[in-house]
């Protein structure tokens, strides 16, 4: 490939990634103006990456060589993953300069927790990895939400669920307020990782699919609550007001443990041994793990 092809390459990738982009999952703000053209324009990459538009005008024209500096604040600009990055520096013809792969460690749940989750049988249980990742549940957790292990583990992930699975959103009933805070809590946790390609393709993902999570991702509201109440309507036993609490692990995985209880006596808390029997005479529901980093 000569050099004049590599950069009219380069700049066809720069375009389709921007035109691939929304405003809101790259944390611009929304505007009422109709757009000509699909997702970002040439100044908001520009501004993103920190550049003059001239310049970056040039690079998608193929009138400039990107310096590595470019390549890496376009990387992050364009929330590119490790693969579309390799390509970037490819086709720009800065193959030396090309960041070095790190694979994160993959999300383990150690056995004490799994111990736990088998113990906690009339209480709902989760283990909660990075991104809001489901790792682990109980048979209670089972019988509340739905069957997590039915779920790809690539897309076992609460936020995803609350927004794209009509079983776990209709349980909540008051969805927006549990949606919103669960939206919070992840713009919280990019703020400690926010070059971690997974969560831009799962912001990417929900920003696409659903409007109201693109309205509530771009308002950059961040929320590090561990406790609060939730309240839900199953289709078995009905309403049920659970108090959520949420502990952190020990180590620095960033592994949470979330329990949902009731008040011993109370309806919500019948409702919990109801599900719990209703569910002891199914199939072994174990707790399961991820494989993804």
């Amino acid at each position: 490939m000569n050099a004049h092809s590599d950069a009219r390459t380069l700049g066809a990738f720069l375009k389709a990634r921007r035109a691939g982009l929304e405003p809101g999952a790259c944390g611009l703000p929304e505007t009422d103006s109709a757009r000509r053209v699909a997702g970002l324009r040439r100044e908001e990459v520009a501004r993103l990456a920190a550049i003059s538009v001239d310049y970056y005008t040039r690079l998608e024209q193929g009138r400039v060589r990107a310096s590595a500096a470019v390549l890496d604040t376009l990387s992050r600009a364009l929330r590119l993953d490790e693969d579309q990055q390799s390509y970037l520096y490819e086709v720009a013809g800065r193959t030396d300069d090309r960041p070095r792969r790190t694979r994160r460690p993959a999300q383990r749940v150690r056995p004490a927790m799994r111990r736990l989750l088998a113990q906690l049988t009339e209480t709902p249980a989760l283990v909660l990895g990075r991104r809001l990742d489901v790792l682990a549940w109980n048979r209670a957790a089972v019988a509340l939400y739905t069957d997590f292990a039915a779920i790809p583990a690539a897309r076992r992930n609460y936020l995803r669920l609350m927004f794209t699975d009509p079983v776990v959103r209709d349980l909540h009933r008051e969805w927006e307020h549990d949606a919103r805070d669960a939206v919070a809590a992840l713009r919280m946790e990019a703020g400690t990782d926010p070059d971690d390609p997974e969560l831009a393709r799962l912001v990417g993902d929900l920003t696409l699919r659903d409007a109201d999570f693109s309205t509530w991702w771009a308002e950059h509201r961040v929320n590090s609550a561990t406790y609060g109440t939730k309240h839900y309507r199953h289709p078995l036993v009905g309403d049920l007001t659970l108090d959520c609490d949420t502990w952190s692990g020990s180590d620095d995985s960033g592994q949470r443990l979330m329990v949902l209880t009731a008040e011993t006596g109370s309806p919500s808390h019948d409702a919990l041994r109801i599900l719990s029997a209703w569910t002891a005479d199914r199939a072994d529901a174990a707790p399961a793990e991820t494989r993804t980093s």
